[in-house]
């Protein structure tokens, strides 16, 4: 076994879309470990708590006329004229890899275990040490067309501090209204829809003393995850899939494994989208955005071997913790294959949280019917008295619902 650090850098970082066509960042094999740095695509909204001073960071979000460090942000068009920016803020996070799995053939699964996370402090001299997110409740957010506040419409930036000396707790700083932002290419952004942009506070209103008696328990995970699908080169980092992705389950993080069946050779991993907590809905938009660091331990399972194991016919993304299994289900299981072409646009318009509960409630039964040998009576029967289905997201295009059965259900007395 070995042990790999992949850092951030312009070279370790692809933003805004999985792809095959990525050289990987870094190669390994099954059994080995790896620490991967990961930074949130929102630290512009407060570039001083989370981009100053900070090497890596700065090597990334660097940006000005002469120079964009990472020009694709997206996995639209890269060629002009642009009404927001390269790639077209057709997908957003910044994710860290693909990091390749020698061996790693279409059929297997690969397992990806969570061993630690842990955030990444400020630079910043006058907030050294600190943890810093950001929260947007953007226009994507479920709430956006429903507020009964002025003004109406409008994107809220919160900036929360993540207190990391005991049990951890986020709580927040300050918050302001998204005004039109003009990058370093003169393209006016009126609302959030490009990332990367550095939110000048000159042209805000920080608005302190907010959620004055609230501390938020940290649930340190990451937001999006997983394997690069075979349909496309890009494909967007917003909806979620079949190979993982945008899962935004707060359950992902330390402890946690998770499967994902694999779609082109090398599996060619990524992580990002790293958040300090989110509940389950992520109604607003997002969750508390900020940057962590995270140790993987990466195990292959090979198709032939799956075989009588609780991975046999897995063709879904699934998380295992010490107290239970997660299936998730989605709108569409592979929008990129039943939507067509045009499926990484045309996907936002057929969100829908019926489809998504059916879709959980088909990989959970076939869960227990195939790996736990149960007729499907018994399958719905038990789903019905102890499986716990949620609302995972309401914000990606291809919105979540987990179906999870608790561990113990199945322990004879």
């Amino acid at each position: 076994m070995k042990h790999h650090l992949l850092p951030v850098s312009p070279t370790n970082i692809h933003w805004g879309y999985f792809s095959k066509k990525v050289a990987p960042a870094l190669t390994l094999k099954s059994g080995d470990r790896a620490t991967i740095e990961t930074l949130t695509h929102h630290a512009n909204d407060d570039y001083e708590r989370m981009i100053a001073n900070d090497p890596g960071a700065e090597s990334v979000f660097h940006w000005t006329k002469e120079h964009k460090s990472v020009v694709r942000r997206g996995a639209g068009p890269t060629e002009g004229p642009f009404v927001r920016g390269s790639g077209e803020g057709l997908g957003v996070h910044l994710l860290t890899g693909p990091v390749a799995i020698e061996n790693a053939e279409p059929g297997d699964i690969l397992e990806v275990r969570i061993l630690d996370v842990r955030p990444r402090p400020s630079c910043n001299a006058c907030h050294a040490g600190k943890c810093f997110g950001s929260n947007a409740a953007a226009s994507w957010g479920f709430h956006y067309h429903d507020l009964i506040e002025e003004p109406k419409p409008r994107e809220v930036i919160t900036i929360f501090e993540l207190d990391t000396s005991g049990e951890p707790y986020a709580k927040a700083v300050y918050n302001y209204i998204w005004t039109p932002q003009t990058d370093p290419d003169g393209i006016v952004h009126p609302t959030i829809d490009y990332p990367g942009v550095r939110v000048d506070h000159t042209l805000v209103r920080k608005r302190e003393n907010i959620l004055p008696n609230v501390r938020v328990p940290a649930r340190l995970h990451f937001g999006t995850m997983g394997l690069a699908p075979s349909e496309s080169d890009f494909v967007s980092s917003i909806p979620p899939g079949y190979t993982g992705g945008n899962i935004d389950d707060w359950r992902v993080g330390k402890g946690a494994r998770m499967y994902y069946p694999v779609a082109v050779s090398g599996a060619f991993f990524s992580v990002g989208d790293p958040h300090a907590a989110q509940g389950d809905s992520e109604l607003g938009g997002t969750a508390i955005e900020t940057s962590l660091t995270g140790d993987f331990e990466f195990i292959l399972h090979k198709n032939r071997d799956l075989g009588g194991t609780v991975l046999e016919g897995l063709t879904h993304p699934m998380l295992e913790t010490d107290q239970q299994w997660s299936m998730y289900g989605f709108t569409f299981p592979n929008y990129l294959a039943e939507l067509g072409k045009d499926a990484q646009t045309d996907i936002v318009n057929h969100s829908s949280l019926d489809k998504a509960m059916r879709d959980a409630f088909r990989k959970l039964r076939r869960f227990l019917m195939t790996v736990h040998k149960m007729s499907e009576d018994e399958a719905i029967a038990l789903m019905s008295v102890a499986a716990d289905f949620g609302v995972t997201q309401v914000v990606d295009a291809n919105w979540g619902v987990h179906g999870s059965i608790r561990k113990n259900v199945f322990r004879c007395t």
